[in-house]
């Protein structure tokens, strides 16, 4: 069994907005020097579905990142959480890239990979919160793609997945090889261990240019997109305090009362 899973170098989600200011020119936030760089958490849960499944039937887990200057203790949590090969498609070309050009460097990447039986990803980034470029590299592809598992069972040449939905979950089966996307319910990821931590700090990633996967710098990152945003600002949230009293505490509960449903809120 080889399974790839996909992830992504972010500013860290717990950050507070007071931590970035607004280029409206670029139309990007920009991070203060203080913000650390994470994997993103919901990639993170990606990394655990493959490694229970390695753990129960046994499989090669690669670990697929892309950016440009990436920060090696950050990309190679991974390999610390237990998994075996770190490949990386770093370069300035794909910096500035959208969903789709972002898909389609990572699914160049896999096709280069060669044989793999499946591929994770997390159901969203938590900075773009797009949640597209799992069903992109399904596309590029032509793979079956299912979203927001929970739980993944592996038996030879297909899975058995239970998907999130509004009101529970269902079970569905799919014929592998497929992409899957994997959601928060999955559970906590496991923390890297001191033998896996060992053993990975003297591992060194793979590199890989656009002209690695057959793509030319215009088909990556910023030059490959199809989105381009029209604007981007900082909400505005305004909120007034209205006191209710009275001259005893029943009193003034009444009249809260009556203020919630002049207001329509009972």
């Amino acid at each position: 069994m080889n399974i790839v899973v996909c992830i992504k170098e972010i500013y860290d989600p717990e950050a507070t907005i007071e931590s970035f200011r607004l280029d409206g020119a670029a139309k990007t936030l920009v991070s203060s020097a203080k913000v650390l760089k994470v994997v993103n958490p919901f990639d993170e849960q990606a990394v655990e579905a493959a490694l229970r499944i390695k753990d129960k039937m046994g499989a090669k887990v690669t670990v697929l990142s892309l950016g440009n200057n990436l920060d090696r203790v950050v990309v190679k949590k991974p390999l610390h959480m237990g998994a075996d090969e770190l490949i990386l498609l770093e370069d300035e070309a794909y910096v500035g890239g959208d969903s789709w050009s972002t898909a389609k460097a990572l699914s160049s990447a896999i096709q280069k990979i060669g044989e793999c039986d499946l591929v994770l990803c997390g159901r969203q980034a938590a900075d773009s919160n797009a949640g597209q470029t799992g069903l992109g590299i399904a596309e590029f592809l032509g793979l079956s793609c299912v979203t927001l598992a929970r739980k993944i069972d592996v038996d030879v040449d297909r899975a058995l997945i239970e998907r999130v939905i509004t009101d529970g979950y269902e079970t569905v089966e799919v014929t592998l090889p497929a992409v899957v996307t994997v959601s928060n319910e999955l559970g906590q990821a496991r923390y890297p261990s001191i033998k896996n931590i060992a053993k990975s700090n003297a591992m060194k990633p793979v590199i890989w240019k656009p002209s690695d996967i057959g793509l030319g710098p215009e088909e990556c990152g910023a030059s490959g997109r199809r989105l381009q945003a029209i604007d981007l600002f900082l909400p505005v949230f305004e909120a007034t305090c209205e006191i209710v009293k009275g001259e005893t505490l029943q009193e003034a509960a009444q009249n809260l009362a009556v203020r919630l449903r002049e207001e329509r809120i009972l």
